[in-house]
């Protein structure tokens, strides 16, 4: 708490530091003949005296919150008799963790001695000491801030320039840190992977036909097959998602099109939040409407007509998930539309095509690459849903393309994976690192795709 006390005080230092500053640069104009002696507007002076009020001291805040536990834990660890410090790694981590919970009012996981409260009184006085100092240091670096700030200001000064070169460095260093955070994902996830497939080979994973993870803790334990053929999660996966693009895709589309070329100002204000107030109901709440209602009337349905329809079916879980991503296509392509050009709809109608033509022929093919887009958005939506799927489709990994009957997804499987305690050096564990690596290079190819979809496209239009 007294964190993001101590930033918002600096955020009104920041806010009296650029008032300071952009005063300062007037009344210096003043004096030397107006605000066209200056080589940029006050308001730069006022960003400028900002970012030196504010810049250092939230490096600091940062530097010191990442440091500060690491650097009490060392402190209070070395403080502990020996033969608690002896203990291996892995029993002195439990030690600490107790130390920490009894400082913080938590429950530990043992009686409570003396030297444990005395260890718990040292962590609670230690990290008061180092938040009272972080509040003094970060002050008193913001008002040397200030003080530098104010000084520095000249009429010849190029504030404008030194802002806005300490901005474009903080927009490099958030896409950097984007970029790294990508890499990490990617490589935490590879790592593992590579682990799993050291036990299960990379045939055995994409191409076998059965899916049972259960592995043998005991010799003699039954029902542990240990089966690792990744394919009917991967057709489960690939048919619900086809299932639920047949009916957003459509649906969206359309919807789009109505909502930006027909419907009225009026309606047009009502309908596109009610449309995409489906985007902001719960995915539990989804599979609730799938299981209890959809599903049944699926399942009644079928056996009206002879069809013998499993009660929780891929078609319930594809359709619900559909209804969910309406409003990813309808709304990305419903301003993708209307951002194109009024004069290609006026060109069309000056030479004579009717409005349905325009859409067809000019409005849609331009504003195909949003649409794409739209489309992949959802896609990645479809194939990252989980909470439907296990309550509308189940979690029995059928090899099927019947719709009606029941199957599970890749997200499932890896939910399912990693519930629990599990033990990181089983194959059953790491399997669920596998399964992302593929969903990951899915999302890349489909990523990939579109991008020459939206570059052929743009090379036609522009």
């Amino acid at each position: 708490m007294y964190a993001v006390i101590l930033v918002l005080i600096l955020l009104a230092l920041m806010a009296v530091a650029y008032q300071l500053g952009r005063r300062r640069s007037q009344s210096m104009a003043g004096r030397a003949g107006g605000i066209r002696k200056l080589h940029s507007l006050p308001g730069y002076y006022g960003f400028y005296a900002a970012i030196w009020c504010g810049l250092p001291a939230l490096l600091v805040l940062l530097v010191w919150l990442a440091f500060q536990s690491i650097i009490v834990t060392k402190m209070v660890v070395a403080d502990l008799p020996l033969a608690t410090r002896s203990l291996s790694e892995a029993e002195l981590g439990l030690v600490i963790n107790d130390i920490r919970n009894l400082a913080e009012g938590n429950i530990v996981s043992r009686d409570v001695s003396p030297e444990m409260q005395a260890a718990a009184d040292h962590y609670t006085n230690l990290n008061r000491i180092g938040s009272a100092a972080l509040v003094v240091v970060a002050i008193s670096m913001a008002l040397l801030g200030i003080a530098l700030g104010w000084r520095f200001i000249s009429p010849a000064m190029r504030a404008r320039n030194q802002v806005e070169a300490v901005v474009k460095a903080l927009l490099v260093l958030s896409s950097t840190i984007a970029i790294f955070t990508t890499i990490g994902i990617l490589l935490s996830v590879l790592f593992e992977s590579i682990r799993f497939f050291r036990m299960i080979p990379l045939s055995e994973f994409l191409f076998g036909l059965q899916w049972s993870p259960q592995m043998a803790i005991r010799v003699d334990q039954v029902g542990s097959s240990g089966v690792f053929g990744a394919l009917p999660l991967f057709l489960g996966t690939v048919l619900i998602s086809l299932i639920a693009m047949l009916v957003a895709v459509p649906i969206g589309l359309m919807s789009a099109i109505y909502l930006s070329e027909y419907a009225g100002r009026r309606l047009r204000a009502v309908a596109k939040p009610l449309l995409e107030i489906l985007a902001g109901i719960p995915t539990v709440v989804y599979g609730f409407f799938a299981a209890l209602t959809v599903a049944p009337v699926i399942r009644d349905s079928g056996s009206l007509i002879g069809l013998d329809v499993s009660s929780e079916s891929a078609l319930a879980a594809g359709v619900v998930m559909g209804i969910m991503i309406i409003p990813f296509i309808s709304s990305l392509s419903d301003d993708v539309i209307n951002a194109v050009p009024q004069a290609l709809r006026d060109a069309s109608f000056g030479v004579g095509a009717t409005h349905s033509e325009t859409i067809r022929q000019v409005i849609i093919p331009a504003a195909l690459p949003g649409i794409v887009g739209g489309v992949l958005l959802a896609v990645s939506r479809a194939i990252g849903e989980t909470m439907i799927v296990v309550m509308a489709a189940g979690l029995s990994a059928n090899l099927t393309v019947n719709p009606l009957e029941s199957v599970t997804t890749v997200t499932v499987q890896i939910v399912t994976l990693l519930v629990g305690d599990q033990e990181f050096d089983s194959p059953k564990t790491l399997a669920a690192f596998a399964l992302g690596l593929m969903l990951f290079g899915v999302t890349l190819i489909l990523n990939i795709v579109a991008l020459q979809v939206v570059r052929k496209y743009r090379e036609q239009y522009e």
